[in-house]
């Protein structure tokens, strides 16, 4: 059973921005600053009352300066469930040039009117802006057009907005990112490479940021620490509040719960070989980054690691951090 059939609601946008002045630099993490500049965008469009969690979410870079390395990352995020993942790139970008990232909705957040509504008029604010809070010399905001918007539907980009037009007939579903995936995925295909696209941070609840160069072991990455991973990610993504594992394997069914527990046993059989991971650059979220090899990757094991770096896993994955390709 690929888990893709599971019952997490998530629509996946790839926003193209054109740069329409001669040099634009970007920050390390252009996706803090995409949510900071955003966040503080939908909160001043909103009414009162809407805008509230907005503000209360902005209340964490109060005195943080992005680019700053000496300040801790702060634990900020939207009040909905969103991940912004900057495709990785380069930092300089001139004329008619684009930058792509994914905004990925996910739960109850995935709405596309909520994104048509609020987001995307925020987007366009920030296009034009003159705000010297974010327009500057060289800054991407206020210097680029909104070229095009697609939405995933399983392994195809269809097109919501193609050269600053937005087709309104067009409605995206929160379950057809799904859709053939589990045709899609090659059981026959082997694994042995996962490669970290964005830092990651498993560190245990309350503890500091890491002082060492080694990464500690309760940190590294395992295939049975993905996949639990995986499993505390999708049960909160469940509707409502309160989850719990056990909601999560009720909502799979019988098939589920057990291609899940196959899936768990299997992982716990395959050890990491060796693994090269480095600091995370420290104006960026996450810890750690790298890369890691095993003997291989069992197949049952594939489809659930598939998900695992579509949904982003760990802490921080509101700025993209927690996800990776496997070769």
């Amino acid at each position: 059973m690929y888990p893709s059939t599971s019952p997490i609601d998530l629509i996946r946008y790839l926003v193209v921005w054109q740069v329409n002045s001669s040099l634009v630099w970007l920050p390390s993490c252009l996706s803090a600053e995409i949510s900071q500049v955003l966040g503080a965008t939908i909160a001043e469009r909103l009414p009162t009352r809407e805008a509230a969690p907005w503000r209360k979410a902005l209340a964490p870079w109060e005195g943080f300066k992005i680019g700053d390395k000496r300040a801790a990352f702060p634990q900020a995020s939207w009040p909905t469930e969103a991940v912004l993942f900057v495709y990785p790139g380069k930092r300089t970008y001139g004329q008619g040039e684009l930058i792509l990232w994914e905004l990925k909705l996910m739960g109850e957040s995935a709405d596309h009117g909520r994104f048509l509504e609020v987001i995307l008029p925020a987007m366009e604010a920030a296009a034009t802006t003159s705000d010297p809070r974010w327009h500057h010399q060289n800054s991407l905001w206020g210097q680029f057009d909104i070229h095009a918007v697609y939405a995933a539907r399983g392994n195809r980009w269809e097109p919501v907005v193609q050269e600053g037009k937005l087709d309104l007939s067009y409605h995206v579903t929160p379950v057809q990112w799904a859709e053939g995936l589990a045709a899609i995925a090659n059981a026959e295909r082997l694994y042995d490479n996962l490669t970290w696209l964005t830092p990651f941070d498993f560190s245990p609840a309350g503890s500091k940021a890491p002082g060492r160069k080694k990464i500690p072991a309760d940190q590294a990455p395992t295939l049975p620490k993905i996949l639990q991973a995986l499993v505390a990610r999708m049960t909160d993504l469940l509707p409502g509040k309160y989850h719990t594992p056990d909601d999560l394997g009720n909502s799979l069914g019988e098939e589920g719960r057990s291609a899940l527990q196959q899936a768990m046993e299997d992982a716990a059989r395959i050890p990491v070989q060796q693994h090269k991971f480095s600091r995370a650059p420290k104006d960026w979220p996450g810890n750690w980054i790298g890369t890691q090899s095993f003997s291989f990757i069992p197949p049952t094991l594939v489809p659930y690691l598939e998900l695992a770096s579509i949904l982003h896993v760990g802490k921080q994955t509101h700025f993209g951090c927690g996800t990776f390709s496997i070769t």
